[in-house]
């Protein structure tokens, strides 16, 4: 959920995904450096990353409320190449399978972003007790990075019968319950899917449920959705379920 804080302004701008000597440039690119004097916005932030030609991925990730702080990392080759070895860990071709794909990919990208930044782990979940907190994140924070992570994810290949959509909001002119997530689509059906990181502290797996359901309030941890939302101890206890046949 959005922290409510004084709004400015803000302008979307789309980039052309381009390739380039330094490899494949995502939606924009940025030097490493952390970032402060922008301040804060009041919606995501367009993802900043390059996939660099030995394998590394260099990237910008936002926390401390609404982007306040911005900071570019590098995940090396062989973080990149630990992340696809634990995503297929989930092979199965089920809708259940194919979702904790997406959801072991973000919360891996969690963890390689905190070891990077350790002032994520005092992230908490939503908002709860985190006023001051070096290192909080809210629904802006955690949209823009899961967005972020998501075209990074599908540019390497690892989100199979998935796209990208844009995040969406719902309570738009709600200022206490106004609530960010970041989206993805379906390919087998065209049914768009909230993927929505601000219910786990940083370096857990995000909650995801059909985005209509999302919109409605539903809550991600009750059923039809809880199974899809497990929180085991291991990775292969996500793995290898039939199919939920979850009404979308």
């Amino acid at each position: 959920m959005l922290v409510l804080r004084r709004f400015r302004p803000t302008i979307i701008v789309f980039f052309v995904i381009l390739v380039g000597p330094a490899g494949w440039v995502g939606p924009t690119a940025s030097q490493p450096v952390v970032d402060s004097a922008k301040g804060s916005v009041s919606s995501p932030l367009v993802p900043e990353y390059t996939i660099n030609k030995d394998g590394s991925v260099t990237l910008r990730i936002c926390f401390n409320w609404s982007c306040a702080y911005r900071q570019t990392m590098t995940f090396t080759p062989d973080d990149i190449a630990i992340l696809k070895q634990l995503i297929a860990a989930c092979p199965g071709g089920s809708l259940h399978d194919r979702l904790q794909r997406v959801r072991i990919g973000i919360w891996q990208m969690e963890l390689l972003a905190q070891q990077y930044q350790p002032l994520l782990a005092n992230d908490l979940a939503i908002n709860d007790g985190e006023a001051g907190v070096n290192g909080r994140m809210d629904c802006i924070d955690n949209t823009s990075n899961t967005t972020t992570y998501l075209h990074i994810l599908e540019d390497i290949g690892e989100l199979n019968s998935w796209t990208v959509a844009s995040p969406k909001v719902r309570g738009r002119f709600d200022l206490i319950a106004v609530h960010w997530t970041a989206v993805i689509i379906d390919t087998d059906n065209g049914v768009y899917w909230s993927v929505d990181s601000w219910y786990r502290p940083n370096g857990h797996l995000p909650m995801v449920m059909p985005l209509l359901s999302w919109t409605d309030k539903k809550k991600a941890w009750n059923p039809p959705f809880n199974r899809i939302n497990a929180t085991p101890h291991s990775i292969d206890d996500l793995c290898h379920r039939p199919p939920l046949g979850l009404q979308q």
